[in-house]
């Protein structure tokens, strides 16, 4: 893809949280590990007191709820989305929370000072950005001398590959993204941060209502080639390959954290 189809891509997929939504109800409803991937995310967060936070790409603001004595330590803490649909709906999910400032924002042009922020956030969306150094450069620039970067991702052996893998026999292929991944992150990540660090949550998805697997391959855009294919046959699929009315459905997710 060009960069152009890449952003329009982006933009059907984000402009609303109905497709976001889909695939957040997936994890929520079949996660073999029950801590939730947010839950662990946000545990890795270390604010000091008064701490400043920006959020880039912060989608439904799903991650937030219940964690208000985390939004206390923040003297400001600003939630951003590239779009403004996005925003709405982290707005109204976190409608009972006071202090936090909600902007759209591109990653690519960050429109604070230099030395802004104690912490920058970016989970699950480095691999849309366009131009990443720039975006990298950006997030480098805002931070304090000691702020740290947290992001979240995906690896390369995971949902979307082991899926793609099941209908090998119709030569379908899984367009998955490696523009930022944990096999290749901490290596993307280096010439902009002294240290990086990387951690790994172990987990994956036990389903059995094939319904809902369906409904999550046709949210996702890297599965196009699959949703030509008519429904009945994906989900003949998916539970040809059930044992004892479980799919299991292997996950690959972490996080770096980059001072």
């Amino acid at each position: 893809m060009n960069q152009l189809s890449d952003q329009a891509v982006t933009a059907n997929q984000y402009g609303t949280a109905d497709k976001l939504n889909t695939r957040i109800s997936i994890h929520d409803k079949y996660s073999v590990n029950r801590q939730g991937f947010g839950n662990w995310i946000s545990e890795h967060y270390r604010f000091p007191d008064h701490a400043s936070v920006l959020e880039l790409g912060c989608g439904t603001g799903s991650m937030w709820k219940g964690k208000r004595k985390l939004i206390r330590r923040c003297s400001r803490l600003i939630l951003s989305d590239f779009s403004a649909g996005m925003l709405e709906q982290a707005k109204e999910t976190l409608r009972d929370e006071s202090g936090i400032a909600y902007r759209v924002i591109d990653i690519q042009d960050i429109p604070y000072p230099d030395h802004s922020f104690d912490a920058v956030i970016a989970n699950m969306m480095l691999y849309h950005v366009p131009d990443l150094p720039q975006g990298l450069r950006e997030v480098r620039r805002v931070l304090k001398e000691n702020g740290v970067f947290y992001c979240a991702t995906f690896g390369e052996n995971g949902m979307m590959q082991y899926i793609g893998s099941l209908f090998s026999g119709y030569g379908i292929e899984s367009h998955v993204s490696s523009a930022f991944t944990l096999q290749n992150g901490k290596d993307i990540l280096c010439p902009y941060f002294a240290d990086v660090e990387t951690d790994l949550y172990e987990d994956a998805l036990a389903v059995t209502d094939v319904e809902d697997l369906a409904d999550y391959i046709y949210s996702l855009a890297g599965m196009s080639d699959l949703r030509k294919l008519p429904r009945e046959t994906v989900r003949s699929v998916l539970a040809g390959h059930m044992a004892d009315g479980v799919l299991r459905v292997p996950k690959e997710y972490g996080m770096f954290i980059a001072r």
